[in-house]
């Protein structure tokens, strides 16, 4: 029986890197990562949803919805959070080598 890296597996079943298919995974990864973190968080400062909720000004609901990537949260509410828990966030921006092509009239 023949063996996949991870990277092989990715690429055959959802396709390469830049191909929608895999660009739609890994966003959706990344905001589950994401969704996981506040929740490790959360819980590691001892507070429920609702208490986090109420410290950032949003119903228990929507901490729910954010740990468990089933909307599509503001990055506004999502620093807020952070920011309730206390936790520094840091993120990348890569710009791609990809030429750019803007509308003239």
């Amino acid at each position: 029986m023949k063996t996949y890296t991870l990277e092989e597996a990715k690429d055959r079943y959802l396709g390469k890197k830049g191909t929608a298919e895999r660009d739609a995974y890994e966003n959706e990864l990344r905001l589950d990562l994401i969704g996981e973190a506040i929740k490790q968080a959360r819980k590691e400062r001892k507070l429920t949803q609702t208490q986090l909720g109420e410290l950032i000004g949003v119903k228990k609901a929507q901490i729910s919805k954010i740990e468990n990537n089933l909307t599509d949260a503001r990055f506004e509410t999502i620093l807020k959070v952070f920011r309730a828990l206390n936790a520094k966030v840091n993120f990348n921006v890569e710009l791609l080598n990809q030429k750019m092509d803007l509308a003239t009239e």
